[in-house]
């Protein structure tokens, strides 16, 4: 008998136990099966041999399922446990489901929509349209059947999921995922299947009073009309995340009026924006954009370049492109999780990320479609490709740019992090600071002599300009609505 076998016998001699509790408690079970090795595995794929999932429905089963099992841990390792859950499900019901992906995918959707509509989440709960719309495209590059996510959403909504445990018993434990305080994922309030991971002893990047304006949703849709004013925050920029809170002294994470991931996101000066000073670009995973006033072009640059710096340290590598029959171009799901990687090896994926892109756009850009026979649609197709290579190649450059200033003051990945680091970062790789003022206009190097008239000097003026749509705008509102920040 080898190893493997050997292996392979206590794997099914401990799911055994398990399923049966012999000498094991209900919520030390899943500690047996969210490792991330092979006899993990094992035991999980031998554990779930013990439920039956013929001819259920996944909520039938998902139920079924936690009425046993206690959910707890991190993402990562809840994720773990529901893809044994998957695989299970599949193999019992073949010509419902094509993948444990597949399955994978919806079970983490049911989870969070449960999560949604019946936990303590303050706002409003999600509609079964934007339940269907957040699922666009995740069933491997292709949509789910509308009327099975229209049922599932409606089973849900009419009976929650029950847990296998009451509070009671968990508070010897961890937490239950809708019970987590501290250290539970935020959730995005643009796509509430994406956390954002939250770890409330991350370094503190940058902080300081931002003004926001929403600029595009999610993958670049304009954001409303309504919904696009400049509000003021105090953004801290806190690990992976940015949170953006109502004001300085407010601190609890879970009640931060917006969280922002900064993961694989990409900030930038927003060069073609003039109607305000000192604005820079944010562009997320999901390629939502926003649009940031800070208050000098000092911090201008400080925030981008800070902000691309936790990008090109902690994104993880993207995931491989998945592979299917579908024509239309679906931009690919990015790991919101934490690189574990060194910064050699961070800055060689990304290295290779970039060659790849610059390969892709170039191969794109020599075969563009005849324009006299192309149709509207591929010319269309060919443009949004044509924009991904594009933001992916600026993204991976400026991320190498971050990496190699961050190794060249001897950094790594796993360095301590001080303001003394990142101000040697910042002269490192940020424009002169006091260069900046004297382009800005507001200490000129006239103005230094102390015998000249400073009353006297011209103020600097910073034009506005308003394209045709805005013009009508103002001219329709009148006097009451003058003020009003466009």
């Amino acid at each position: 008998m080898n190893g493997g076998d050997l292996d392979r016998e206590k794997a099914c001699r401990l799911a055994e136990r398990l399923y049966r509790l012999d000498g094991i408690h209900k919520t030390d079970v899943v500690k047996h099966l969210d490792k991330d090795n092979g006899f993990s595995q094992a035991v999980g794929q031998e554990y779930l041999k013990f439920f039956d999932f013929t001819g259920q429905s996944l909520d039938q089963g998902l139920r079924s399922f936690l009425r046993v099992v206690v959910l707890i841990g991190e993402t990562q390792e809840r994720e773990r446990v529901l893809q044994h859950f998957s695989c299970r499900f599949q193999q019992c019901n073949p010509h419902t489901f094509s993948s444990s992906g597949e399955v994978l995918t919806l079970t983490c959707a049911v989870m969070l929509l449960n999560s949604d509509l019946h936990g303590q989440n303050v706002g409003k709960a999600m509609s079964v349209s934007s339940f269907v719309s957040n699922l666009d495209g995740m069933n491997e590059g292709e949509n789910f059947n509308k009327e099975l996510l229209k049922a599932l959403y409606n089973t849900i909504k009419n009976e929650p999921l029950e847990w296998a445990v009451d509070e009671k018993e968990l508070k010897s434990s961890m937490l239950l995922v809708e019970d987590a305080k501290e250290d539970a994922p935020l959730r995005s309030k643009s796509n509430p299947f994406q956390d954002v991971p939250h770890d409330k002893k991350a370094t503190v990047f940058k902080q300081g009073f931002l003004k926001r304006k929403a600029h595009a949703d999610i993958d670049g849709k304009r954001t409303p009309w309504g919904k696009r004013s400049w509000k003021t925050f105090y953004g801290v920029l806190k690990g992976m995340v940015l949170y953006l809170q109502k004001d300085e002294y407010r601190m609890e994470w879970q009640s931060t009026e917006e969280v922002v991931s900064v993961h694989h996101a990409l900030a930038e000066q927003a060069a073609d924006y003039t109607k305000r000073p000192h604005v820079f670009r944010l562009q997320t995973a999901d390629w939502r954009i926003f649009l940031f006033q800070a208050s000098s072009t000092a911090e201008m640059s400080s925030w981008i370049s800070r902000i691309n710096l936790v990008s090109a340290l902690r994104s993880s590598p993207p995931f491989p492109a998945a592979v299917g029959s579908q024509r239309r171009f679906c931009r690919p799901i990015l790991p919101a999780s934490q690189s574990a990687q060194t910064l050699e090896r961070q800055l060689q994926s990304h290295a290779r990320m970039l060659l790849s892109f610059q390969e892709d756009l170039a191969y794109l850009q020599q075969s563009l479609p005849e324009s006299r026979r192309a149709k509207a649609k591929e010319l269309e197709e060919h443009r949004v490709r044509e924009e991904y290579l594009q933001h992916e190649k600026c993204r991976y450059e400026a991320y190498i740019q971050m990496l190699e200033a961050w190794k060249g003051l001897n950094q790594s990945v796993d360095t301590e992090v001080g303001t003394s680091e990142l101000s040697l970062f910042d002269r490192a790789v940020c424009k002169d600071p006091v260069d900046e003022e004297g382009k800005e206009g507001t200490l000129k190097k006239s103005h230094s002599s102390p015998s000249l008239d400073l009353e006297m000097a011209s103020p600097h003026v910073v034009k506005v300009k308003r394209n045709i749509s805005e013009r009508r705008t103002y001219r329709k509102i009148v006097i009451p609505r003058r003020n009003r920040d466009i």
